[in-house]
């Protein structure tokens, strides 16, 4: 929310028990309000992902955003950001975890299907790397811009 407000946005913690929304954001006049969920996580683990649940495959919203944070091991260091449309964020969820049910396990048996899922920055290891390879999260790093409208009211870039 720091960033947000930092930014000249006005941002409110979402009301209790909103489902898809952590904060509220608008601009000063108005012009375009958004929801923002929030994922964070440390940098420990392998594969360096953010927890997600099979739900989050049909969440989507042209005015709603994932916020993935990233808190490095140094407490004194601000955290890496990518800004994310959730109609991204679902896209990616659906195919990656499609293409990791449709491969054998490590003993050749069937994945079985679950309610977890899991946002990587790199999709390699599930042979997605042309379109979901090792850079294809770096365009959202830091990208409030995503929650300003433009002067037609579209999202700017």
């Amino acid at each position: 929310m720091s960033q947000l407000l930092r930014r000249g946005l006005i941002a409110a913690l979402a009301p209790v028990g909103v489902p898809t929304a952590d904060i509220v954001v608008t601009d000063d006049i108005g012009d375009r309000a958004c929801a923002v969920q929030v994922k964070t996580r440390r940098q420990l683990g392998s594969d360096g992902g953010w927890h997600m649940k099979a739900k989050h495959e049909c969440i989507r919203g042209a005015s709603l955003f994932y916020v993935f944070l990233s808190f490095p091991n140094d407490v004194g260091a601000l955290p890496d950001a990518f800004v994310v449309p959730s109609t991204v964020v679902a896209d990616v969820l659906r195919i990656s975890h499609q293409t990791w049910l449709a491969r054998p396990g490590r003993k050749g048996q069937p994945h079985k299907d679950g309610e977890m899922r899991r946002f990587l920055p790199d999709y390699s290891h599930l042979d997605l790397a042309d379109t979901y390879g090792p850079a294809w999260l770096e365009p959202y790093r830091d990208a409030w811009n995503q929650l300003r409208a433009d002067a037609s009211g579209g999202l700017s870039t």
